[in-house]
């Protein structure tokens, strides 16, 4: 099993097993049944598996059209599924010419610690499946 593959490829092993086993059942939850949670700032969650700001989590993320966040870091890996609209996640330090476009069907990671700044660029909002490996957490960096 390749390296990068590990802790995926042996979760789906390890469901699948589950599965067969008679174990959990199959969860379904429909996107009409989303409990969207809106910050501040206009940014919606809706959980799907976990706590956020207790441990690694599972949601689905909202970012409203034209939204740019602060520079800021997560102390937990987060990784994502764009499902609507159009975003960019730019490092603090990252060339703005080299900004990439993630589309719906896009995955990206952002590591834990990077300075960032995220940006939903569609004229409609953007949506992304998102799984960070550790809590939630918004810390702001200086520019």
């Amino acid at each position: 099993m390749p390296r990068s593959c590990l802790a995926p490829c042996l979760g789906a092993v390890l469901f699948a097993t589950s599965a067969l086993a008679g174990g959990e059942p199959i969860t379904n939850l429909p996107t009409a049944d989303l409990a969207w949670e809106i910050t501040p700032e206009g940014v919606g969650f809706a959980p799907l598996i976990g706590d956020r700001f207790a441990e690694p989590y599972m949601a689905m993320v909202r970012l409203p059209a034209g939204l740019v966040s602060p520079t800021h870091v997560k102390t937990a890996n987060m990784y994502g599924v764009v499902v609507a609209g159009t975003i960019s996640h730019v490092a603090a330090t990252g060339d703005p010419a080299r900004e990439v476009l993630l589309p719906e069907g896009s995955f990206y990671k952002v590591p834990a610690g990077l300075p960032h700044l995220s940006k939903c660029v569609s004229a409609e909002d953007c949506v992304t499946f998102l799984y960070q490996d550790g809590h939630f957490d918004f810390l702001p960096v200086a520019p």
